[in-house]
């Protein structure tokens, strides 16, 4: 099983999109500082997630959020989920 994610920074809102296939793994590398890029912008929860059965539709939707047509759909995602959790 793969998974897509949307993770946002507790410290400045920032998003973050990726794809793994071991999502608990992945949060906890996030909020433990051992991805380096990220390892400034901690704490972080995460926004969404979808499953998939191979890593080809997991890849391709990850892209997909990364574009500018999908990156207005992880807007509104996002917005949604904000609006749910005030």
């Amino acid at each position: 099983m793969y998974f897509v994610y949307i993770l946002q920074s507790l410290k400045d809102g920032k998003l973050y999109t990726g794809y793994t296939n071991d999502l608990k793994r992945r949060f906890f590398e996030y909020n433990s500082g051992l991805i380096k890029i990220t390892k400034w912008r901690r704490p972080f929860k995460l926004i969404f997630y979808e499953a998939f059965l191979n890593q080809q539709d997991a890849t391709a939707r990850e892209k997909y959020f990364k574009s500018l047509y999908g990156s207005k759909e992880r807007k509104r995602i996002v917005k949604e989920f904000l609006g749910k959790n005030k």
